[in-house]
Formats: structure tokens, C-alpha cells, sequence
């Protein structure tokens, strides 16, 4: 792909994306899910209302930031209500998250580019991730989740193009780095996760160049099952093979990608050794925590009720006693491992009417049944393809790490790795240690989750099957091309056919039940 036609396709993901979070933004005139929190709190802010919030303050401020601005534009105020304190239009509290909900897919894509230089590759994770039902729901209404997520995504772009870089550049890189992650955290406190995965795959990187730094280290494992008597002769036989397999690589290593001069070649995660443990306590630590704490100054000279320490007690307290993942706390409980195949999502809006040349409804009861023959539906959940064939991709991805340990053991009967790392071994350890820091946290928590806390880990989930899709269509293998582009079909396709439900669109009854697959969904 050139470098035009890829800018022309960035261009076109941000304006699909773009488009899809703007249209009918002020449709429902009410607060939708947890809007009867962030924007009222958002609203807070600029009435001087004092209030307690159960989590970091930053997305309240960007709410309150857009509605703000929203209010000063002579436009896209047909319609308005007072449900956030003030008399404000749909559309003031809205339009803010829609924008940056729009730039998700372009960070998922800049990602993606800045792991591989491979521009196809970075087109699909931004094109899948901008074909998703949760984000683009959660980028339509006054919620916070989509800032946990483009923070967290901003800190590990900055990441990457600080190892990138050397000196100055690299430090300022670095900087924003610690910037996004300490934004992260600041909108929720399982931003952190982020910031974990940072860490988990920089001390991966020096786990790799230690074991390739002291052969001793690397081959320390041996098989037990060598015996004394012929100990000597078969040692001296591996050294030999060793030797061989030495200068096969040596030859293979001349044509393979790894040591390739070009920048297809190349990724910044090779140089994750070349930061040593102060820059990261720096850069990613101080540096967090101090814009962490800084957010909390606005919110705490609102409300006096608790200091720094105190508001961070009353938050824990409030998540510790709110319940345990029963629908007896809530209908759409869903534990961590539901989140993966999509067996619970949830509805963040239904009203029925009994036509469709009815006003939209807004709140109240639905119609006794049987009489309302239109529904209107936000359901707050994925495109079941794209996250069904991204959780089998990061299978692969495991598979393939786990095999390039496990093979040299079954043949050498002992541990043993490449003499080089591949760009998609690379890319599979940063996805997988990732996903696993973003989703594994979960796994002791008992408070009662939802689906949309998946937000954060799902998005390597896209950028895995933009993985295994870019390696099909790059494949001498006519199947494999094939399956690529069968795959990318067969999400667009589901994206569109569940569009009416992440869009709040009327449906017949027929056309609701044929989009809930399952009972669960409902």
C-alpha cells in the first residue's frame, strides 16, 4: 500500500467513525444509562454544585468542558431538558464524547503502524475498531469509558514512538507517555492496567536480552533424562548440533525480516532494553502519579466534604460494599469471563411505541404488550464477529508464542529460544501481555462488572485480528488471502446488521428478536 492510499484510508476511517458517532447525536431527548451521573456531575462543575463521585474526576471535567462549548454554539438546540440541573440540550452533553470516541480507531491505527510500519495492518485494526458496537455507543452518550480508553491507548503510542527515538526526543516522548497513563487512571482507576502492561512487556523485553546476554542462563534447563555413562558423549554431539543450528541461523538471519535494514523490519519494541529502570520509576511512574493527583485539584475545591486521602477511602469503601456479580445486584451483572464471548451485554436505553410516525419516546414504561409495534433499542455490545474472531486470534498469538518455547524443548530436550525475535513474535508478546494485564485483574474482583469494563483489554483483541487478517492478505497462499478477506467481509457485514441496536434505530419486533442470538443478550 502506498503512502497515499494509506492517508487516503486513515482519512476515510476518522470520517466513518466521525459520521457514525455524530448522526441523530441528540435523538433521545433524556439521559441515557449512566448519564444520569457523568453529566449531571459534568454539569456540576460549572453550576458549582458540590457532589461525591465514586471515581477519578477527569471525564466529569471533559463532559462539563463540552457542555460548555456546546452551549456557546447558535446551533443543535432544538431540543432541550433539565435533567442535568441546567437547561441543556442533548447535544451540549454529547457532541464531546462523540469527537474523541472518533479518534479511538485512529490511535488504534497509529498502534498498529508504530508496531509494525505495516500500513495494511494498521488500516484494519483502525477500520474493525471503528466497526465496533460498544465504542461506538459509549462515544454517543455522556459516559466515561471511551476516555479511559484513548488515554491508555495514547500513553503506549507515546510509548512506542519514544523507543523510537533517542535522547531529547525520546524523553519527550516519554513524558506524554506518562502523561496518557496518569490521564488514564485519572478517568478510572482500571486505567492502571495500561500502564501494568507497559511495564509487564518492557520487563519481558530484559527477561529476553538476559537470556540471550548469559548462554548459561539460556540453556540452564536440561533434560534429566540424560544418563551419567553416555552423559559425555551426547553432550559433546548437541555442542556439535549446536554449532550447526549456530550457522544455519547465522545464515537464515541474512534473509530474514529481523535483520532486514528496511523499517518493515523493524520495531520499537526491540529497543524496550534501552530504557533502564530510573526512566521507567520516572517517566512512568512519577510522572503518572503527579498528573494522577493534579487532576484531583478542581473537584477537590469543589467539594471540601474530603480531603485527598479521605475522597480515595470513601471511593474504595463505595466499590467494596456495592455488591457481589448476581443479577439479584443488577440484571446485567456480568463476570469477567463472560465479557470475552459476549454472553451478557446490556441495554443502555428501550422504549417501544405503537408506530413509527410517533414522537421518539423518552422515559417511562413500555406499552402493555403486544401493543407496541416499534422498538426502540442501544445495546451496549460488541460486533459478536469481530470479537469472536479476535479472541481466536490472540488464541493463535498464545499458540504461537507457546510453540516457539515448547518445540525447541521437544527437539533439544531442553529450553531454548531463536537466535532472533520475529516482528510478529514482537507484536504477540505486546498483545497478549496486554490483554492479559488489561482483562486478569478482573478475575478477583467481586463487586458486581459490567461488559463495557472489557473496554479496555478488547481493544488488543482488534488489534489481533487486524494481525492474523493483514498476515492472510500478505500470504503467497490463495486460501489464506481468501480467508483474510472473508473475514474482514464477514465483519463489516455483521456491523451493519446490528447497527439499528448500537444506533437506538426502529425495529419491528421481528427485527429486534433477530438480532438477540441469544436469550442472554436480551
Amino acid at each position: 500500500m502506498t503512502k497515499k492510499w494509506f492517508r487516503i484510508g486513515m482519512v476515510s476511517v476518522f470520517i466513518l467513525s466521525l459520521a457514525l458517532r455524530f448522526w441523530g447525536l441528540e435523538r433521545f431527548n433524556t439521559l441515557v444509562f449512566d448519564e444520569v451521573y457523568f453529566a449531571k456531575f459534568g454539569n456540576n462543575y460549572l453550576t458549582h454544585t458540590p457532589f461525591f463521585n465514586a471515581h477519578p474526576p477527569l471525564s466529569q471535567y471533559m463532559i462539563g468542558i463540552g457542555i460548555w462549548i456546546g452551549s456557546h454554539i447558535p446551533f443543535w438546540h432544538d431540543t432541550v431538558n433539565g435533567l442535568t440541573g441546567s437547561l441543556r440540550s442533548p447535544w451540549t452533553y454529547r457532541w464531546f464524547n462523540a469527537l474523541t470516541g472518533s479518534f479511538i480507531p485512529v490511535v488504534v491505527a497509529a498502534i498498529a503502524y508504530q508496531l509494525s510500519y505495516r500500513r495494511t495492518f494498521a488500516i484494519l485494526a483502525g477500520l474493525f475498531t471503528a466497526c465496533d458496537g460498544i465504542f461506538l455507543v459509549e462515544s454517543r452518550y455522556a459516559l466515561s469509558n471511551i476516555y479511559i480508553v484513548i488515554f491508555g491507548l495514547l500513553g503506549h503510542w507515546f510509548l512506542l514512538l519514544a523507543l523510537d527515538n533517542q535522547n531529547r526526543q525520546r524523553s519527550f516522548w516519554l513524558v506524554f507517555a506518562g502523561i496518557g497513563f496518569g490521564a488514564s487512571v485519572g478517568t478510572k482507576w482500571n486505567g492502571l492496567w495500561f500502564l501494568s502492561g507497559a511495564y509487564l512487556i518492557w520487563i519481558a523485553a530484559w527477561v529476553i536480552h538476559l537470556t540471550y546476554s548469559f548462554p548459561n542462563f539460556k540453556f540452564f534447563f536440561r533434560s534429566s533424562s540424560l544418563k551419567e555413562a553416555g552423559g559425555r558423549r551426547q553432550e559433546a554431539g548437541v555442542r556439535n548440533q549446536e554449532s550447526g543450528v549456530r550457522n544455519q541461523e547465522s545464515e537464515v538471519s541474512t534473509y530474514s525480516p529481523s535483520s532486514s535494514s528496511s523499517p518493515s523490519s523493524q520495531t520499537p519494541l526491540q529497543n524496550l532494553t534501552q530504557l533502564n529502570i530510573f526512566q521507567m520509576l520516572f517517566y512512568l511512574g512519577i510522572i503518572p502519579a503527579f498528573i494522577y493527583s493534579i487532576i484531583w485539584i478542581p473537584h477537590l475545591q469543589l467539594d471540601k466534604t474530603y480531603g485527598f486521602i479521605a475522597v480515595h477511602q470513601q471511593i474504595l469503601k463505595f466499590h467494596l460494599h456495592l455488591g457481589g456479580n448476581s443479577p439479584n445486584v443488577h440484571p446485567y451483572c456480568a463476570a469477567w469471563y463472560k465479557w470475552p464471548l459476549m454472553t451478557r451485554p446490556m441495554a443502555y436505553y428501550y422504549q417501544t411505541a405503537e408506530s413509527i410516525t410517533e414522537p421518539l419516546p423518552v422515559m417511562g414504561p413500555p406499552l402493555p404488550a403486544g401493543a407496541g409495534q416499534v422498538i426502540y433499542d442501544v445495546h451496549a455490545m460488541g460486533n459478536p464477529f469481530l470479537w469472536w474472531f479476535g479472541v481466536a486470534a490472540m488464541l493463535f498469538l498464545v499458540g504461537m508464542l507457546v510453540l516457539q518455547a515448547v518445540i525447541p524443548w521437544v527437539r533439544e530436550k531442553r529450553f531454548s529460544m531463536p537466535a532472533t525475535l520475529s516482528i510478529d513474535t514482537w507484536i504477540a508478546l505486546y498483545l497478549v501481555i496486554n490483554y492479559a494485564a488489561n482483562l486478569l485483574p478482573w478475575v478477583k474482583v467481586t463487586r458486581c462488572v459490567f461488559i463495557y469494563h472489557y473496554m479496555c483489554a478488547v481493544v488488543f483483541v482488534f488489534l489481533a485480528i487486524a494481525w492474523f487478517v493483514d498476515r492472510c492478505l500478505c500470504s503467497y497462499y490463495q486460501q489464506l488471502r481468501v480467508l483474510g478477506v472473508t473475514i474482514t467481509f464477514i465483519i463489516l457485514a455483521a456491523f451493519i446488521f446490528w447497527m439499528p441496536i448500537y444506533l437506538g434505530l426502529p425495529l419491528s419486533p421481528d427485527g429486534y428478536k433477530l438480532r438477540m442470538w441469544f436469550n442472554s443478550w436480551i
